[in-house]
């Protein structure tokens, strides 16, 4: 039987794939996976290692993209095709173990900075677009010729934007092109004036101009499909800014309103939820996105000051029987990419809610401003300092902390954090006996030792083979067997 954590390790090896989708024809694999653009890189660096990054679905091509590269290049190519986390973050950790000086991450990418300073080619992929079907669908859905609007797009339509910009122009007078934030190669000179970053995206926005000002038309997606990329625009843009998507298949399109509110309304929900709970488990969904432990380090600093006991769970991809050995959690808080924390949770959910970073932030900073004022963050580098959106913690005596709060779920009374310094001794983990023996106290084990039931144990031939018998009969109130009181 395997464990809820772990796996024997013959299982890893038996274990076969059968998400890697159709293979690609091979007339077609230059075009989709940009190989000239890939042998220019390698070859500019000079590397001889160098790993590629394929998620699930593209997993069919990895063989023979890998061997073209290496008849090209005369590098030594490394497939990565299993990730610890999110396949749309860098695999950096994978890199290094194969030794690689370089790496190609393929298809969807959340292009968050790595944790190491790495060489990274992105190959978003070439989705086709139906480029008159969009305007058709971009003119129907603003028909001001003077409003101000984004176009926006899923990564594997970065392409067609400027095509599409070019047949909207001659109407439109005020329409902006985004493009995706890729790293810029090595050696080049930034632009001047440099652009808006933000979403994973640069917005060259004029002098004086803001971006809330904008309305936004995103092109991507599928019907019916959730997409974590569109959720992650739809909470962060400006409310009061209309947003409408288009299918780049057939045109189709859709007013986004509605689902932004629904978006809002679900995570005021969730911040409510973290303002009730006592026990925080904190999830660490990454460790190859910079700036990690800093965020992480916060987060736990966040939860003691509001009072909050919390706990850090390292236990790769959440599941809902992983997190249900922990019942003693009343929310989890996924610290991971945008598009990881925001990604659709499996089928049967989680018996605790899974919340993101910046509704942990809303929940426990008493200086953080109220919904509708606050923008919704969907990165954790944008709750650290040096960041623009960072608010600091109010020192010990601010009456912040003693504002009287009233839950919205419960209808009671929430009392008032008990603000600990890093300096008050109850905090520390180490404790003295009298013998002058200093032993690690863990109330989470302490806990973990009273429950008659501790999750499941392998015991891979320890458990003596027995036949089987006939069990209980009747309801857990009333066994057959028990007589009646």
């Amino acid at each position: 039987m395997e464990s809820t954590f772990s796996s024997p390790a013959e299982a890893a090896l038996q274990r076969e794939t059968d998400a890697a989708g159709l293979p690609t024809p091979l007339a077609d694999l230059d075009r989709v996976y940009e190989l000239e653009r890939v042998v220019e890189f390698v070859r500019d660096l000079g590397c001889q290692r160098v790993a590629l990054q394929f998620p699930d679905q593209l997993l069919g091509d990895a063989a023979v993209v890998a061997a073209r590269l290496e008849e090209t290049t005369g590098s030594k190519m490394f497939i990565l095709g299993d990730t610890a986390y999110g396949s749309c973050c860098v695999d950096v950790l994978g890199a290094e173990q194969a030794g690689a000086q370089a790496l190609v991450h393929f298809g969807p990418a959340c292009l968050s900075p790595p944790a190491r300073p790495l060489p990274v080619a992105f190959v978003l992929g070439q989705r086709s677009v139906a480029l008159e079907l969009c305007a058709k669908a971009f003119e129907a859905q603003n028909p001001d010729p003077t409003a101000p609007v984004v176009l926006l797009s899923e990564p594997a339509c970065a392409h067609a934007l400027e095509a599409l910009a070019t047949l909207l122009r001659p109407r439109y007078l005020d329409l902006l092109v985004s493009s995706p934030a890729l790293p810029l190669p090595v050696g080049s000179l930034n632009p001047e004036p440099e652009p808006l970053e933000r979403f994973g995206r640069r917005f060259p926005l004029a002098p004086g101009r803001r971006l809330e000002e904008y309305g936004a038309f995103y092109v991507g997606g599928s019907e019916g499909s959730p997409d974590p990329d569109l959720s992650r625009l739809l909470l962060g843009w400006a409310p009061g800014q209309p947003f409408s998507s288009c299918c780049p298949d057939t045109g189709r399109t859709q007013d986004e309103g509605a689902r932004a509110g629904r978006l809002r309304a679900c995570r005021r929900y969730l911040v409510e939820r973290a303002r009730d709970a006592r026990v925080v488990g904190l999830l660490a969904g990454t460790l190859g996105v910079a700036r990690h432990r800093e965020a992480l380090a916060h987060l736990r600093n966040l939860t003691q000051a509001a009072g909050k006991r919390s706990y850090v769970l390292a236990l790769g991809r959440p599941t809902p029987p992983k997190l249900a050995n922990f019942p003693e959690m009343d929310v989890f808080v996924l610290l991971a990419c945008p598009l990881g924390a925001l990604s659709p949770q499996p089928s049967g959910s989680f018996f605790r809610p899974v919340l993101t970073p910046c509704e942990l932030e809303a929940a426990c900073n008493p200086a953080w401003p109220p919904p509708g004022l606050a923008p919704h963050l969907t990165h954790y580098e944008d709750l650290l300092p040096g960041s623009p959106f960072h608010v600091s913690l109010p020192p010990p005596e601010s009456e912040l902390w003693d504002t009287p709060d009233v839950s919205l779920i419960t209808g009671e009374l929430r009392p008032p954090p008990t603000w600990k310094s890093s300096n008050d001794p109850g905090c520390s983990a180490l404790t003295q006996r009298p013998q002058l023996e200093l032993t690690e106290s863990s109330p989470a084990a302490s806990f973990l030792s009273s429950r008659s039931w501790q999750g499941l144990q392998p015991c891979l031939g320890q458990t003596p083979v027995t036949g089987a018998v006939s069990g209980r009969r009747g309801i857990a109130i009333a066994y057959e067997d028990e007589g009646s009181n």
